[in-house]
This record gives structure tokens, sequence and C-alpha cells, in this order.
């Protein structure tokens, strides 16, 4: 479960609690760093031992998409494909000081946005395929170091669509570890969802599983949108895919309800490729 669930507040003992109370064995996000502040030594020391304590694993963080002050407000976007270098390098900057966690705390992928989702740009240079490629390399050459593999997210725009990211992977990046991170959501909001989990056969790592209904990215609980979820797992299952599915369901109501809901879904995800 992601910790998407709480991102509106400081993360806390008992959001690990609740998760494990619920049989959620792994979580992931932790940013942006109003929610975890990963610079701070007694946050991660805290982290750690909550972690041992509820016996989940950590299994993904997010790289941080946007900027806070000392409020927590939100106050810009960290776009690792900004025209403006100086963004650029704060966007990569901001993203290695989040691999020093795994130091103390090893997790499995860091999940990367290439640039910010169509319609949050500040400007045309936003989403430069150019220095996306740029910061990429810069990041997995730091997560490698970490120990950290690192997944580019299907986000809506055009450096992160499915074929695109694939064939950055492929043609462009050949000699990296880089994988991608399929949300559910997005690529039901930016076309055909099947098409989209099948152009990923090989480069799949890790997922993100949240429901919408086609208009905006609501992170429902799954079979509370339109997604056909029979035809997403069974193109799951077709591409050979056997990792976590990573629930990201947004804090809407009571935290407990959406775990409880969440549960219930993953039951009928589970029971849908038993019998695939």
């Amino acid at each position: 479960m992601s910790t998407h669930l709480f991102h509106e507040q400081r993360l806390a003992r008992g959001h690990l609690t609740e998760i494990a109370r619920h049989g959620l064995g792994a979580i992931g996000r932790l940013a942006p760093r109003s929610h975890f502040n990963y610079h701070d030594d007694h946050a991660i020391t805290a982290l750690a031992g909550w972690l041992q304590e509820s016996r989940l694993e950590l299994h993904s963080v997010h790289a941080p998409i946007f900027e806070v002050d000392a409020k927590g407000q939100r106050v810009g976007s960290l776009s690792t494909a900004s025209g403006d270098e100086r963004r650029r390098v704060a966007a990569v900057e901001t993203t290695r000081a989040v691999l020093q966690l795994a130091r103390r705390i090893p997790f499995h992928f860091l999940v990367v946005h290439l640039g910010v989702v169509t319609g949050e740009a500040a400007s045309p240079g936003d989403n430069r395929p150019d220095a996306a490629r740029r910061s990429l390399e810069a990041i997995v050459l730091a997560a490698s170091a970490c120990g950290v593999r690192v997944a580019v997210e299907v986000i809506p725009n055009e450096l992160s669509e499915s074929t695109t990211l694939v064939r950055l992977v492929e043609d462009e990046l050949e000699d990296m570890d880089v994988g991608i991170c399929l949300d559910y959501g997005h690529a039901h909001l930016m076309g055909d969802l099947s098409d989209a989990i099948e152009t990923l056969s090989g480069h799949l790592w890790t997922t993100h599983v949240h429901d919408n209904r086609g208009q905006r990215d609501e992170h429902l609980v799954p079979f509370a949108g339109t997604i056909d979820w029979d035809a997403a797992m069974m193109e799951t299952q077709k591409i050979g895919y056997e990792g976590v599915l990573m629930f990201e369901a947004a804090g809407s109501g009571n935290p407990a309800e959406v775990l409880e809901r969440s549960v219930k879904a993953r039951e009928r995800l589970r029971k849908t490729l038993i019998t695939l």
C-alpha cells in the first residue's frame, strides 16, 4: 500500500500499523518531504523501527515531484525534464538526497517522473527529451551506488507514454539498468490500458494500482472507476509480470475504510489472476 493514502499528513507509526493490520505486506512512496522528511536522521531512524515493528517491507520510494516550503506547502514543480538547467539540476539533486535513505533502509525501486503532467507545465520547455535523458542517466548512476533500481513511471505527458518509455529504455539507455513503473490509472487516462500493458512487456518492474472514471486522476480503489480490471490483469499476467501490485489510493474519507476497500479489491484481483 502506498503511503499516498496519508500524503497530506506527516507519516506516523500509526499509519504503518493500520496498513499492517489490514494484512498488506509492503509500502511505497514516502514523498513529498512534508509527508516524510528524508533529510531528518531522527525520522529515518523512527521509520526503520516502525517497519520492523509492523513487519512491513519498504518496496519503493517515489522521487519528489514538487518543492515544499517550511510549512509544507507546495511552491513549485521539480521537473527532471526542464529546459531550465537550474530547475533540472534541482530535481536531480533532490532525487539523489532521497536515494541516501537506502543506505539506512534498503528498498528495491526508485520511481521517477520524466517531466511534469501535461497541463501542469509552467513553460513549453518543461518536458524536453534531452533534459529528461541527462537527468535519468545521473539518477540511475546514483541509484546503482545505493543498490536501488530506477523505474520511470507512465504519466500523462508525451515523454512518458508506454511506447515512448520503451523506446527510451531500448534505444537510448540500453546499457543502463532502467525499467518502467506502470501506473494503471494514468495509462487508463491516456488511452488503451491493455495496449499499454502489452507494450511494456519485458520492461515492467513495478506498479501503481488505482482507478478513475477516465476524466481525471482520482486515485480510486480498483473497481470504483471504469478500468476493466479483468482485462488489465489478463494482460499483466500475459506479459509475465509477477511483481508487486502497489495500491495507490487517495485518502478520500476515512483511511481505514479505504484500506478495507483496498483489501477487498485485492482479493478480487487475486481471484481473477487465479482463474486466468
